[in-house]
């Protein structure tokens, strides 16, 4: 297991997860939720989305083997989950619409599905599909001390880079997450006709 350790694959998975997860896009949501809410307890956020992220990594194909979907079909889903995030993150458009509101917002929605959504899900069933799982595990960990530190830091960082620089960081990471998804669509359409 510590021969797979890829410092190569590490940067990629954690680039896509980064891009997924849009923890500096996700800044202006998270200064709105401390003004309705009050506190945000960054370290409780941080802990549970990655606790979500790394059971879902071990059991979230057997989850898939129960109602009879194999990887490589969950991960061409995926592809389109990304390439649909990637389109809002470029375009400036929100196709998902979450009107839930909740008063525990350190859990809901910060750490799940703000961090820890359907989107990082589907990103990680599909990343399982072509990473050693220990690369994924470490980029997991360094997404999560990243989401940690801009959770402890947003407002500040939101004065810091502006509206603008947080739409350029967006749409340059949008940008990625699109070539990521039709990369992952590529590699595993294959799988599915092999």
């Amino acid at each position: 297991m510590i021969t797979d350790i890829d410092v190569r694959e590490i940067a990629t998975v954690g680039m896509v997860l980064f891009a997924v997860i849009d923890i500096l896009g996700s800044i202006p949501i998270i200064v709105d939720l401390r003004t309705k809410v009050g506190h945000i307890q960054s370290e409780k956020a941080t802990i549970v989305a990655m606790i979500i992220m790394i059971l879902f990594l071990f059991i979230g194909e057997e989850l898939l083997n129960l109602i009879g979907i194999d990887v490589n079909s969950f991960a061409v889903a995926g592809a389109f989950v990304l390439f649909f995030l990637a389109l809002e993150m470029i375009l400036g458009i929100r196709l998902y619409k979450d009107e839930d509101e909740s008063k525990t917002a350190s859990i809901v929605p910060i750490a799940f599905p703000l961090i820890a959504g359907a989107g990082t899900m589907t990103t990680l069933l599909s990343l399982k599909s072509q990473y050693h799982t220990i690369n994924i595990i470490i980029a997991i960990l360094l997404n999560m001390v990243l989401v940690y530190f801009v959770l402890k830091a947003s407002s500040k960082i939101e004065e810091m880079l502006g509206k603008s620089g947080l739409g350029i960081i967006r749409k340059v990471f949008g940008v990625i997450l699109l070539a990521i998804a039709v990369k992952l669509f590529a590699a595993n359409v294959k799988g599915l006709f092999a």
